[in-house]
């Protein structure tokens, strides 16, 4: 049996509450976006996010001592495989309007269909399906 070295990572929310002086609620939130002076933050504890793999690697104890190993999405942080999956959905929306504008072209409602069931499995915090094998 393998080791694998396993680093496993959440995002703990820091916080600040001050008060601005401002004509507008943007011109407030500009300001406060602006003021890089964090001396009061406090963390909350109880919104911490969910824990997630952030990296792999061969062996044990071998953290960022050799190659690492790629982390299959359904392990990483659920924005990022959101936010990852945007982009695939939209590359495969995109195919699919360019088929639709290309007559006689193949529709690739495979790539369609793949794209929505890993959607649906991000946003029911379930494993990614498996990849459909492609042919030549």
């Amino acid at each position: 049996m393998s080791k694998y070295t396993i680093e496993t990572t959440y995002h703990l929310p820091t916080y600040r509450q001050r008060t601005y002086e401002a004509s507008t609620v943007e011109e407030a939130c500009r300001l406060a976006r602006e003021d890089d002076d964090w001396s009061d933050d406090k963390q909350d504890h109880e919104s911490a996010g969910e824990p997630y793999v952030s990296g792999i690697w061969k062996g044990a104890d071998t953290a960022y001592r050799g190659e690492a190993i790629p982390v299959p999405s359904q392990f990483g942080e659920t924005e990022r495989r959101k936010a990852k999956h945007f982009d695939d959905m939209l590359d495969a929306l995109s195919d699919v309007l360019a088929a639709h504008d290309h007559p006689g072209r193949d529709m690739p409602w495979g790539t369609a269909r793949n794209a929505i069931a890993k959607a649906r499995a991000i946003i029911a915090g379930q494993r990614d399906p498996d990849a459909p094998e492609r042919t030549a």
